[in-house]
Parts: structure tokens; C-alpha cells; sequence
């Protein structure tokens, strides 16, 4: 089937180009608008519903009429001169207040930007006083807007509001500063705009030139972006539909993350292709470019299917978890894989197809033999010192894998981040506790769905406020039907903390276990209480992900590689690769750095990722070495053939993956997801494909692939078959 999906596309190469530009471009205009839709805006909403803050969030939007998609910019009011404020201060803030809360904030668009294809935040935000500093030094009011704090949208009206908050009270006499999660964003963004402009400018470079260096073209070097690119237009296309269909919620993050994986993949399929592309035309000089191209698009297209199966499962087993944000992202990010697959299978062999010999333009490499080079040399040492070069790469993965002993799990979310939101917030807490802009909620309810008495839990109350940690207890609110009633704790620690997430799920969930009245129910809600619940479901998660991927990546190995022992060995490759990893991420962060641990959601990330996106490198040069041992003449000879062969391409490839993982580290709060995949997919390409694998190979020879071991095919070999004879031709690394 793949090679009939190849020769046709080969055969009607305009047609197939064209129809997916129009696909592309159209769904890449569309796809904003379509993703808006589909996106959820609160982490809490992820949880399934037996967690306890998830049933707190339920009763906050049933019986409290709070919005879901809501987020509360907290505004600080002080006079400009730092004097207390005076009782007609207090008043003017008031006035000022009730002006903002008419006002309604026009989200900015580009200019010549349709309307029809950015989703409009527009809004006016509710807005009223919340408290007075003890002290008087400030008053603090709460702006309610709608939308996911990460929506761009949502961030243009938040700074449309700022500014003209700020100018308003500037007027007044006042200064003003602006906290919580979407003003934190926000200013994040800002901070780091640069930096992620010149982030992405450098990976695009980096694209390019390695592509120069290697082909010495100009089509090679430009294709696979703009392949790359249209088929990502049609992949958030597709991943929006799907999650239209099953219902399915995603984090606002998620596109974002689909785009590095699909820009990574992408290019990595594209010079699978034009590698094995140059070779053949080297070895068949007369035979036409198109029957050329469905030649090698139907070979090399096994093995890329086989690899983009293996991300597909590896991510598809998130749909088995509990934490919703994962059984979202992983069916999401399948769906794109496989439209990546489907343009790697038809639009890239097009290509191939369409501009022929040009492809290599101007560089004249099709006319000449290469000479000996660094891939040669490399193969060569790997194939004539197997032992001494497995032994290398194990002790430095294992030298690596040693960091992960005392890991720890770093579950908060909180910290300095530098940005005016941050500082304001440490103005804030000087005065009043860290939480009085988040508080948690402790909401109950009676047992029999009645109305709830407010005096029955004036002994809850007490109690919560003899827990240390918790700076102050609010009053009881009754929900306007009666039947629900919510106590908010203020605590002292920054609600996102990791200390604030030990408190709620500790001492006060206990404290509210132990006092709260007969006949009724209590639930713990908020932003501590939330993560808290993430953490329980990630560990859970992480426990049943990890071996439904694994069996699922080591079956696909299976019936791609037709042996029982070769895909152990790549398992065990690829695992000692995500210990290697993670290990160097433990020794960094949680040793060199002094954070308190490693993110929780690092493991189960890596392994998706670098696993699953590593085994790519795996099965390409595995695949190769099969091949090559189906020749006549030694196994190591087999071995040094394909690692010279396939090192230009796995090496180049890596490393623009790796360069498109680089760039999260500009996104703040992944700088640990950008790292360890940055190095694993470096150690799953250079180190683990390159050396590892072909020198176990090397070792054991044809048994490899026991049962089936491959023999010798005598006479004609193929295309590019090698005379047992002769030395074959090496092809150097930058040709």
C-alpha cells in the first residue's frame, strides 16, 4: 500500500502538490479560529471528577454562578506619593473602579487582519474593590476577564485593560500594579518576545545552513520548510476537527507544542528522503528522476511509517490517562503525526517527483563520486571496534542515568519569575497573606442536596484558622440558592507553591476531614488544591502510560523488523537513552541548580518524546544495516555501509530536531522540558544510533535478527548493490 500511495503520488506530482498547497494554506488560515474553539481554559477542568477540588469547582459554578473560563487579574491602587490612603482616596478608588467595570475592552487586531479568522476577546470585565492593606498602604481590586491566561487573544485585551488603568488612576494621583496568572503571562510574553523572535529566527537558520552545508542547494535547503509548513496547516486543521468530534478539550499550550513536534519530525522525513534520494541517483545516473523518486519513496517510506507509527502509539496511550490535559495532548499530537505521515507518503515524494535533478541545484555532487569523508572514517571505526565503542557509549549513558538516584518530583508552580506581575505580587504579600488574590476555597454542601445553616460551621471555620499556614479565614458565604456555603482560607504561601500544594492536600484537607459537620459534605478547592489533585493523577497516570508505550513501541518494532531479539535490543537502547537523560536533567537542576526537583511532568514527557521520537533514528539505521547485511560480503562490512550511509542524515536530522526542542527554552517554565529533550534527542541520534546500536550489530552479526536472520542475496543486489569484492565507495559528510 505505501508503495502504491508513492507511485502515485510520483506519477502526478502537480496534482499532488497542488491540492496540498490549497489544503494547507486553507486549513493553516482556519486554524486559529478552529483551535479557539476547542481549548479549555482552566487546569482544574482537566481533573476527573472523583478528585476533590474538581468537585469543588463544580459547586463553585452550580451554586455560585462562577464562570469556568474565568481569570482574576488582581489591581493594586496606592497613592503615588506612598502615603495611606484616606477615606476619600478609598472613595475615588471606588468611583475609578465602577467606571472600569462599565467599560468594554476592544481586543487589538494586526493591521488588514480578517476578522473571521482571530476569535475576538472583546469583553467587559467585572470589576470591583476586594480589600484594604491593614496598614493602608494600598488597596487592592479584583478585574474578572474571560479566556485562558496562554490565549494571545485574551493577553491583548489584559494589556488593553492595563493601560488604560493605568492611565485612568494616573489621573487620579494613583499608581497601579497588576498580578495573577494572566497578567504573570502576559508579562512573561513580553519579556521573553525577543527572545523567542530570534529563537525561531536561529532554528530557521539553522534548518537552512545545515541543509547548504550538506546538499549545496537551494531547493534542499528551502523545500523542507515550506513542506513542512503547509502540512502543518493542514495538521491543526485536522487535530481541531478530530477534537470537535470526540468531544475532546485541549490545553492552550498544545498547539504550540504540535508545531515544534511536527516541524521536527517533518524535516527529519523530508532528509530521509533527499539522503537516499542523492544516493540512488548517484548509483543510477540514467535512470529517469520520477521512476527515481517512487523508487526510493516507496523504500525509505517503510521504515518513516514504521517511525511515525511508533510516536502515534506511543502518544495514543495518553488516552488512557486520567489527567485530561494528557488524554487530550496525546490523540492530538497522533492526529498530526499521522497528517505528517500522509504528507511524507504523497506531497514530499511530489516533490522529489517534480523538480528532479533540480533538487540539487546548483551543486554538481550528482556528477562525481565523493571522496572519502568524516561518515566513512566514523563507520569504518564503529564496524572495526564494536566492543570498544559499545563500551564508550554505555558508560556515558550509564555515567548519566547514575543522576537520577535521589530524584525528586517538583510539583509547584510558583517561584520569582522577575516580571512586574511577580513584583507586584511581592508588594502585595508584605501586607496581607501570599493567597489574599487566590484564596482556597473550602465549599460544602448538605448530604441530602438541602439548604446548608451558616452556624453549624463556625467550628470548621475555627479550626481552619488554627492551621499553620493559613494566615487568615474569611467569613461564610452562602450561595444564593442556600444549599451550598464557602469559607476562603487565605494562606501564606503563594497559592501555585509547592508549599501552598503540601498544605491544602495535608493539614487542611485534614482539618475539614476532621470538623466538618454531620449531614454535610466539604470540598477543597483553588489553585493549591488543584495542583495538589495533578499531582496524585500524574503519578497515576505515569504508572499505567509508561508499559502500555513501551509494549506498543517494542509490537511496531516487531513487525517492522520481523525478529524477536533486535527489537529488545532497541528497547533496552532507547530506555538506557531516557535514563541517560533524565539523569543529566536531575544533575543540572535539582544538584547544580539547587531547584527543588525535577518538573512532574518531565518523566512522562521525556518518554514520549525522546523515546518515542528517538526510535526513529533507531529504526532508520536498524533497517539500513538489515539491508545492507542481504549483500554479499562480511557483516561489519554490512555495518560500516549503512552507518556510512545514514550517519549525514540521522547526524543533520538530530540535530534540527534538537534545535526545534531549543527553542521552548524561551517559553517560560520549560526551560527543563527544553533541556532534557534537547539532549535526549542529541544522545538518541548521535550516540545511541550512530554507535550503540550498529555496534551491537556489528557483534552480533546476522543473529540480530533471530529467528529470520537475513542471508546474502548473490547477483543482483539492487540499485545500489557493492561487489563483495571491493571496497565500497565512501561518501563524505558535507557532500
Amino acid at each position: 500500500m505505501i508503495r502504491a500511495l508513492t507511485r502515485f503520488s510520483t506519477r502526478n506530482a502537480w496534482k499532488v502538490i497542488a491540492l496540498w498547497a490549497v489544503l494547507g494554506m486553507g486549513l493553516a488560515m482556519l486554524s486559529p479560529m478552529l483551535i479557539s474553539r476547542v481549548t479549555q481554559s482552566q487546569s482544574g477542568d482537566f481533573l476527573p471528577a472523583s478528585y476533590d477540588s474538581a468537585a469543588a469547582l463544580r459547586i463553585a459554578e452550580k451554586n455560585f454562578g462562577i464562570d469556568p473560563d474565568a481569570t482574576t487579574v488582581t489591581v493594586l491602587v496606592a497613592r503615588t506619593d506612598g502615603k495611606a490612603l484616606t477615606p476619600a482616596d478609598e472613595k475615588r478608588i471606588e468611583a475609578e473602579a465602577a467606571k472600569l467595570a462599565q467599560r468594554r475592552v476592544e481586543m487589538p487586531r494586526e493591521k488588514d487582519q480578517p476578522a473571521f479568522l482571530v476569535p475576538d476577546r472583546s469583553q467587559t470585565p467585572k470589576v470591583a474593590p476586594a480589600v484594604v492593606a491593614p496598614d493602608r498602604s494600598f488597596e487592592l481590586l479584583a478585574a474578572e476577564l474571560t479566556g485562558n491566561a496562554s490565549d494571545d487573544g485574551v493577553q491583548k485585551v489584559f494589556r488593553a485593560f492595563r493601560d488604560a488603568t493605568r492611565a485612568q488612576f494616573t489621573e487620579a494621583g494613583m499608581r497601579t500594579g497588576f498580578t495573577g496568572g494572566l497578567a504573570e503571562a502576559a508579562d512573561s510574553a513580553d519579556d521573553n518576545r525577543t527572545a523567542t523572535t530570534i529563537g525561531g529566527a536561529l532554528v530557521m537558520g539553522l534548518i537552512v545552513l545545515l541543509n547548504v552545508l550538506v546538499f549545496r542547494s537551494v531547493l534542499a535547503a528551502l523545500l523542507p520548510l515550506l513542506a513542512v509548513a503547509v502540512i502543518s496547516g493542514a495538521a491543526g486543521g485536522a487535530v481541531a476537527g478530530a477534537a470537535s468530534l470526540t468531544g475532546l478539550k485541549l490545553d492552550a499550550s498544545t498547539p504550540g507544542l504540535i508545531s515544534v513536534v511536527l516541524l521536527g519530525i517533518g524535516i527529519d522525513y523530508l532528509l530521509f528522503l533527499l539522503f537516499r534520494f542523492r544516493e540512488h541517483l548517484r548509483a543510477r545516473p540514467e535512470q529517469p528522476a520520477r521512476e527515481a523518486a517512487a523508487e526510493v519513496a516507496g523504500r525509505v517510506g517503510t521504515a518513516i511509517t514504521s517511525a511515525a507509527l511508533t510516536i502515534v502509539a506511543a502518544f495514543a496511550t495518553l488516552g488512557v490517562a486520567s489527567f485530561g490535559q494528557f488524554r487530550s495532548l496525546g490523540p492530538a499530537i497522533a492526529v498530526a503525526v499521522l497528517v505528517m505521515l500522509l504528507g511524507s507518503l504523497t506531497l514530499m515524494p511530489a516533490l522529489l517527483a517534480a523538480c528532479g535533478r533540480r533538487m540539487f541545484w546548483p551543486s554538481r555532487s550528482l556528477r562525481r563520486q565523493p571522496r572519502e569523508g568524516v561518515a566513512a572514517r566514523f563507520g569504518a571505526l564503529v564496524a572495526r571496534r564494536p566492543a570498544a565503542m559499545l563500551f564508550a557509549s554505555v558508560a556515558l549513558l550509564g555515567a548519566l542515568a547514575a543522576g537520577t538516584v535521589g530524584i525528586r518530583m517538583d510539583y509547584g508552580q510558583g517561584g520569582s519569575s522577575g516580571t512586574a506581575a511577580a513584583a507586584t505580587a511581592t508588594e502585595i504579600s508584605r501586607a496581607l497573606p501570599a493567597g489574599v488574590s487566590d484564596p482556597t476555597g473550602v465549599y460544602v454542601t448538605a448530604a441530602d442536596g438541602g439548604a446548608v445553616a451558616p452556624g453549624k460551621l463556625d467550628g470548621l471555620s475555627r479550626a481552619l484558622g488554627r492551621v499553620e499556614g493559613v494566615g487568615q479565614v474569611g467569613g461564610t458565604v452562602l450561595s444564593p440558592d442556600g444549599r451550598a456555603a464557602r469559607i476562603d482560607l487565605y494562606l501564606t504561601a503563594d497559592p501555585q507553591s509547592a508549599k501552598a500544594r503540601e498544605l491544602v492536600s495535608g493539614p487542611v484537607r485534614a482539618a475539614v476531614a476532621a470538623n466538618t459537620p454531620a449531614g454535610t459534605n466539604a470540598h477543597v478547592g483553588g489553585t493549591a488544591a488543584i495542583f495538589a489533585d495533578i499531582s496524585v493523577a500524574v503519578d497515576h497516570d505515569l504508572a499505567v502510560v509508561f508499559p502500555v508505550a513501551a509494549a506498543l513501541i517494542a509490537l511496531i518494532l516487531l513487525l517492522l523488523l520481523r525478529s524477536l531479539l533486535a527489537p529488545l535490543v532497541l528497547m533496552l537502547a532507547v530506555g538506557l537513552g531516557f535514563a541517560a537523560t533524565l539523569g543529566a536533567a536531575t544533575l543540572l537542576f535539582q544538584h547544580l541548580l539547587d531547584k527543588p526537583g525535577v518538573s512532574f511532568t518531565l518523566p512522562l514527557v521525556l518518554f514520549l518524546f525522546v523515546v518515542a521520537l528517538g526510535t526513529d533514528y533507531n529504526i532508520l539505521i536498524t533497517d539500513r544495516i538489515r539491508e545492507e547485511m542481504q549483500r554479499p560480503g562480511p557483516v561489519r562490512g554490512a555495518v560500516a555501509r549503512a552507518v556510512r550511509h545514514t550517519t549525514p542524515a540521522i547526524a543533520t536530522a538530530g540535530l534540527v530536531l534538537a534545535g526545534s526542542f531549543a527553542t521552548l527554552a524561551t517559553t517560560p517554565g520549560s526551560e527543563q522540558v527544553a533541556f532534557a529533550m534537547t539532549l535526549g534527542i542529541l544522545l538518541s541520534a548521535l550516540v545511541l544510533s550512530l554507535v550503540l546500536v550498529p555496534a551491537l550489530a556489528a557483534l552480533l552479526g546476522r543473529g540480530l535478527w533471530w529467528p529470520l536472520r537475513p542471508t546474502p542475496r548473490h547477483g543482483s543486489a539492487g540499485a545500489e548493490a557493492v561487489a563483495p569484492d571491493r571496497e565500497p565507495v565512501p561518501e563524505r559528510l558535507n557532500v
